[in-house]
């Protein structure tokens, strides 16, 4: 993917002078510790394991410049490509402090306009969503092929012709399907990619339909750290954080909220 690229040269410099403190790989999360102070997590992404080893050759990455782990986001190894995404969260942890808070998906819902008959689709089924978007009237349709929910080949049309708004999970960007997936999308989408593996940094999506990026800024290291070790999910690990949701600049599609 070009984002893959992008981010790569983004974070590059900066990652050959910082040093990784700490990195551990969840159940549900991975962490990685900078020495900037940086804190940043992605989604474990883990492929049906055959044996006990998940990488093919074990390197200690703690003490040794992040380049080393940001090198793996245009590897093909989903483990690898979380790793990296956490240090590029890491990295940019210090800027993504500076985004105002945007508590709530009752906040999110408003920013992108939805309300009675509104059509949302849904890359990954975000459970804590999905009560409070039917609340509004929204009808939904969700494709999450990790839990077996919806068709694919149906969910691409429904994004051409039938959706407003689509609602997308941010561990498309470890699959790398994230570039594919928004081929399909029609030009009067509202789009969000949301979850705490969000990049909150606009470069990389500047060539993409996307409106909003919609992440976590995590402000207790330890406690993050510290949950995600003992196999945490989001609903704990958000306590250590607030939620934030960055504009992408210059993008119009059917009615975007901005206040």
């Amino acid at each position: 993917m070009k984002i893959n690229d992008i981010l790569f040269e983004l974070f590059r410099k900066r990652a050959e002078s910082v040093l990784v403190d700490h990195l551990c790989v969840g159940l549900g999360y991975t962490a990685v510790a900078t020495s900037d102070g940086g804190i940043g997590i992605a989604y474990t992404w883990l492929d049906k394991k055959k044996s006990c080893c998940v990488w093919a050759r074990y390197e200690n990455p703690e003490g040794a410049p992040a380049i080393g782990m940001l090198e793996q986001i245009r590897g093909i190894n989903p483990l690898g490509r979380t790793v990296a995404l956490a240090v590029i969260n890491a990295l940019n942890h210090r800027a993504a402090r500076d985004i105002p808070e945007d508590d709530g998906n009752e906040a999110l819902a408003d920013r992108l306009c939805i309300g009675k008959g509104t059509r949302v689709a849904m890359v990954g089924a975000f459970a804590p969503l999905l009560g409070p978007l039917r609340k509004r009237g929204a009808a939904i349709e969700v494709v999450d092929i990790g839990k077996g929910v919806g068709d694919r080949d149906r969910f691409r049309d429904r994004l051409g012709g039938w959706a407003d708004v689509l609602i997308m999970t941010s561990t498309t960007l470890i699959n790398n399907t994230t570039e594919e997936i928004l081929e399909y999308v029609g030009p009067n989408v509202r789009t969000v990619l949301l979850g705490p593996s969000t990049p909150l940094v606009k470069e990389p999506f500047s060539h993409l339909p996307v409106h909003l990026l919609a992440g976590t800024v995590l402000l207790d290291r330890d406690a993050v750290l510290r949950s995600v070790r003992h196999g945490a999910g989001t609903p704990v690990i958000q306590k250590f954080g607030r939620k934030v949701v960055l504009e992408m600049e210059k993008r119009q599609a059917g009615i975007l909220k901005t206040e």
